[in-house]
């Protein structure tokens, strides 16, 4: 059991028999008697988001998830295939539930899944890749770095806005977090 108050962003919770993760979480003090800890969470069956509220005083049962490192092997329609790298087991995941992850995923690519009760429920990217340009608009003379961009197309179908300088079939560092242009390759 976790008190409320240790609630922090990304966490998983079992509330009611359903696992949710943490996405945001408010404290509010009040002039007396317990504060209310106010949290928006993430169900993992559903995918639905509800808001909870909780005195300061009450707990939550905290979750412990499995992280197994996996290579990403390819994908066919609409279910996209993993292979644990110490035991060899395949995992195939519909694309519902890859979501964004999509754009990132290459063959070959190392990454974690999270488990609960042999279930994946969640995918770790690393925190940047290298995707290839393949539309973006001409570079002119006279265009410089300095802050501007362009919009332009990965070979993964990630639509991003890079530099003017960047060309296509130029190799590209993205982040997997906000999926913004980080530098050149």
């Amino acid at each position: 059991m976790l008190e409320v108050g240790k609630i922090r962003k990304g966490m998983p919770l079992l509330i009611d028999d359903d696992l949710y993760v943490v996405i945001d979480t408010n404290k509010h003090s009040t002039g007396r008697g317990d504060g209310i800890i106010r949290s928006k969470m993430k169900s993992i069956k559903t995918g639905y988001v509800r808001e909870f509220k909780f005195k300061s005083s009450e707990k939550v049962e905290d979750v412990v998830l499995e992280m197994k490192h996996v290579q990403y092997l390819y994908n066919d329609e609409n279910l996209y295939y993993f292979m644990d790298l110490e035991t060899y087991e395949q995992y195939s995941l519909e694309k519902d539930f890859v979501g964004d992850a999509i754009y990132f995923l290459q063959e070959n690519m190392e990454l974690d899944l999270q488990f609960h009760e042999n279930k994946a429920i969640a995918i770790q990217l690393p925190n940047s890749v290298v995707l290839t340009v393949v539309d973006t608009a001409p570079n002119y003379k006279g265009d410089t770095a300095s802050g501007s961009t362009k919009p332009a197309v990965c070979d993964s179908g990630l639509k991003v806005n890079v530099p003017f300088f960047v060309e296509n079939g130029q190799k590209i560092r993205i982040d997997t977090r906000t999926g913004e242009y980080i530098e050149r390759a």
